[in-house]
């Protein structure tokens, strides 16, 4: 029935019965019952999650199948937190049978990918990693595609697996190592070698020539098994996918090498293809290739059959073609490629309209070697596309020719053609009112120029104009009348016209303007209209609108769509991964090694990110604390101790040997002055009180930056997710994240992964907080970014390492009587800014961690709360006790 469409609002609890059956054919008609009318926000999920639990720690393999499926396709965020940790025990256990193993691969991904803040790969990455060895092809491919999904995100901790693919190739394509199961029409196991392939990209080229010598063996076998002739789609589908990604490959290890060069000639073969999917193929292939090369020539010989590409058939080639072509495009073919996607942009599909529009205003801005050029090309554009020129481009446009002094007379001259063309086209109107009414001036005195023409052109677009259009247009006219005082009557009379009309922006915009434009005076009117100053110089928002279209797929791009230049940032990324993994394994082999003497130094007064504190010395192992808090993302792990701050242990002999700690991402480098001379941020208590009895929100924002925070506290630790945002047009660089020093407190901030920020993305930093004493002062947080810095309050109060307590009414008074009055009491009467409802302070005072106590009051309105905070080894384990007792009449508390 739930199939056909009908909603079940019955039989679930039935299904849910059905999971504990010990018998096989009831317990599989109950895992497909709860597959299908569960969904992950169903509140009968708990119920199932102990009944999944104990069939996951089950020995018999059909029952870890059936659970593995339901956690799979439910997916909900309890059953995350709840069992990814059985799921990876069931993938690491050597007593685990290989689909067992399978599914829980594949179960682990759908959770990542869903829930990454919740599984703690990280601690994870070795165990994972290993099992790529997997002497079963199913399991290693398994394995394999979860690694491909983890690396993408933590590179550096997976960067084990690179060697493990590079083996698992060699197995593959020269051990002929490989089950006659896994033979896909003639091509071994295709799909791991595709994967392997891929994940070798998201790595910088390995330093080690054996290891570079094997990849380029291994690369060079595939391109000559390429050229065998297949026997059929299928055979030629497995031979192209695994072609294709060897290219890609070898295009990321040296775009200059031999193999690319013999690639780029099979490409050129690839997209004069019959079949579509080789086409399609092909054109990203050299795509990718005129990313990352020092030459284009090997592709400039293929221009013809490329710009025919944005005739095909298929939709999808096109954008391909036209990627490729963007990609391509430099000085030597810039004016061909541009008039040619001119000429196909008045036929094009509406779905790549938009696109091309701003790849063809980058490319003439890009290439421009005439101002004239470029006015000519950027006026065609907004000619042809009309609706499709996002304000992006015509923004650009005026940016360009307000900067450029000789580019204003014959922008106006041109823009002034277009306006007197019977089309109507809005973004033309909007560009040729600005330029008109900056720089109209400038040829008043040519034929067909003249300042009551200039007006009528743009006026006789004005009634067709939205009311937004309208606005700008009687801007450009009060210009007019300080530039043309001899139209000055005309214009007037369209003021008059329309300081009634119903709109108020017009209605303001035409009072406004009558009025300084009928002052005794002209002083006031050339105040207002001086000509605007030279825009400051900053990165194209073209740039940053067609990047936020090139949205990144579930496997994310190495490089990005366009030439050498806009690959600087990922060549630049993979160099940093390359420089962390290094130093990962410099300090791995650092630490293995025990010096031979031992050595003790203090600990710094300051947490920042290139230097945090050890780890606590409280008998709470930091293994201990993440199983404990089961945060996932807000794992610590990657926090290391400095090497003046690791605590010597003794060693046999005398000698003594360091304390193993984890691995970091970064070098460590000098801890950051504190700035502790920086007020705190004008308007930063709204975040900091409303996150005291919340988990998670925005602690601060403001025009540049968005401070949210994610946070967890059990018994005397908390972990604290620190989201940064960037609001600015422009890279946040330099990002910088410290907390000042705190008698009551022990901080750990992780070592960050990326200290820039794209514009309007984000990036996290974790840090664990142990609570050593009482205190009554929020600890302060500096973030510094862009040579600025922000100075707020961390939302840590004591109430965050409080536990609610239940107990009984004669319980609560007689330890309320054992108080005794102050200190250890206090009263206050508050009144309250709000009327006063009973709901909303119940959930206030939860929030507060106080357990209420009900029916212990005789009055009914009246709040009782009990609660034990723990105040760490100083400060000991405080009971607290609570009565609020709201005045409902007086709205006082």
């Amino acid at each position: 029935m739930y199939i056909l469409g009908w909603d079940i609002d019955f039989g679930h609890l039935e299904a849910v019965n059905l999971i504990s059956s010990p018998v096989y054919s009831e317990k599989q008609i109950g895992y497909l019952a709860v597959t299908l009318l569960f969904h992950e926000n169903s509140d009968l999920v708990r119920l199932v999650v102990n009944s999944t639990k104990k069939d996951l720690d089950d020995m018999n393999e059909i029952n870890n199948c059936l659970a593995l499926h339901a956690i799979a396709n439910i997916g909900g965020r309890e059953m995350a937190e709840s069992l990814s940790h059985d799921v990876h025990r069931l993938l690491i256990s050597p007593t685990s049978q290989s689909f067992v193993k399978k599914k829980a691969a594949l179960t682990l991904l759908r959770l990542f990918r869903k829930y990454p803040d919740v599984i703690p790969v990280t601690d994870w990455a070795e165990r994972i990693v290993n099992l790529m060895d997997e002497y079963d092809l199913g399991v290693a491919l398994s394995v394999t595609t979860l690694v491909l999904a983890l690396a993408q995100t933590y590179p550096v901790e997976f960067g084990g697996c690179y060697v493990k693919a590079v083996f698992r190739l060699k197995r593959i394509l020269i051990d002929r190592d490989f089950s006659m199961d896994y033979i896909y029409y003639k091509v071994p196991i295709p799909w791991l070698q595709v994967k392997c392939l891929r994940l070798l990209q998201y790595y910088p080229p390995p330093d080690d020539p054996n290891l570079r010598s094997d990849i380029s063996e291994l690369l060079q076998i595939i391109i000559t098994n390429s050229q065998d002739a297949p026997k059929n789609v299928q055979h030629s589908n497995a031979q192209n996918a695994v072609l294709f990604e060897a290219i890609n490959l070898a295009i990321h290890l040296d775009s200059n090498s031999t193999i690319c060069a013999q690639a780029a000639g099979l490409l050129g073969r690839f997209i004069s293809s019959k079949e579509t999917n080789v086409r399609y193929l092909g054109l990203e292939a050299m795509a990718h290739l005129a990313a990352c090369s020092d030459s284009l020539d090997a592709i400039k010989r293929h221009q013809e059959t490329i710009l025919m590409s944005l005739r095909d058939r298929d939709i999808s080639v096109r954008r391909r073609g036209l990627d490729l072509l963007y990609s391509m495009c430099d000085v030597s073919n810039a004016k061909i490629i541009v008039s040619e996607l001119l000429r196909y942009l008045q036929v094009a599909d509406y779905a790549m309209r938009e696109e091309m529009v701003l790849k063809i205003a980058i490319l003439a801005e890009k290439f421009a070697t005439a101002y004239s050029w470029y006015v000519d090309i950027i006026l065609q554009l907004i000619s042809t596309a009309g609706d499709q020129v996002g304000d992006e481009v015509w923004y650009r446009v005026v940016h360009i020719v307000t900067n450029n002094e000789d580019l204003q007379e014959y922008a106006s001259k041109t823009v002034l053609n277009y306006l007197n063309s019977p089309q109507y086209n809005e973004t033309m109107a909007k560009v040729g009112a600005y330029i008109l009414g900056e720089y109209g001036h400038l040829i008043a005195n040519f034929p067909g120029s003249s300042p009551i023409e200039q007006f009528n052109a743009v006026h006789s677009k004005f009634n067709m104009c939205s009311l937004q259009t309208r606005a700008l247009l009687l801007t450009t006219y009060v210009k007019f009348v300080n530039l043309f005082p001899e139209i000055k009557n005309q214009v007037l009379n369209v003021f008059n016209q329309y300081q009634y009309v119903l709109d108020p922006e017009l209605q303001q915009r035409a009072c406004e303007y009558l009025a300084i434009s009928t002052l005794p005076t002209d002083d006031m009117l050339q105040t207002v209209c001086e000509e605007m100053p030279p825009f400051p110089e900053r990165e194209s928002t073209l740039l940053l609108k067609l990047n936020q279209q090139h949205g990144d797929t579930e496997d994310k791009r190495v490089w990005v769509i366009g030439g050498k230049d806009a690959n600087v940032e990922q060549q630049d990324g993979l160099k940093r991964i390359a420089t962390l993994r290094a130093n990962s394994i410099s300090r791995a082999r650092a630490i293995e090694a025990p010096p031979p003497t031992s050595t003790t130094a203090s600990a710094p007064s300051t947490t920042n990110e290139s230097q945090p504190h050890p780890a606590p010395t409280n008998g709470t192992a930091h293994s201990n604390v993440a199983d404990l808090l089961d945060l996932g993302d807000l794992d610590l792990n990657d926090a290391i101790p400095t090497p003046s701050s690791i605590p010597a242990a003794s060693a046999p002999g005398g000698a003594s040997a360091l304390t193993p700690i984890p691995l970091s991402h970064s070098p460590v480098s000098a801890p950051l002055a504190l700035p502790t001379n920086i007020p705190l941020a004008p308007g930063y208590e709204l975040g900091h009180y409303r996150l005291q009895y919340t988990a998670e929100g925005v602690l601060y924002e403001n025009n540049d930056l968005q401070v949210s925070i994610k946070s967890e506290y059990h018994g005397h630790q908390g972990r604290l997710a620190i989201y940064l945002c960037n609001k600015m047009p422009a890279p946040m660089t330099s990002i910088s994240v410290q907390v000042a020093d705190h008698d009551a407190f022990h901080f750990q901030l992780a070592t960050p992964h990326q200290l820039t920020v794209a514009p309007g993305a984000q990036v996290q930093r974790l840090l664990q907080v142990t609570c050593l004493d009482v205190f009554t002062d929020s600890p302060s947080l500096f973030i510094s970014f862009n040579s600025q810095t922000v100075h707020l309050k961390l939302p840590i109060v004591l109430t965050k390492f409080q536990e609610p307590l239940s107990m009984d009414g004669p319980s609560f008074f007689k330890r309320w009587n054992q108080i005794g009055g102050p200190p250890r009491e206090r009263q206050a009467i508050f009144a309250s800014q709000v009327p006063i409802k009973i709901d909303d302070i119940h959930a206030l005072l939860s929030s507060f961690n106080f357990g209420l106590l009900a029916a212990v009051d005789p009055n009914p309105s009246n709040f009782v709360g009990v609660g034990i905070i723990n105040a760490g080894s100083k400060g000991g384990k405080i009971g607290a006790l609570l009565r609020l007792e709201p005045n409902l009449d007086q709205k006082v508390d």
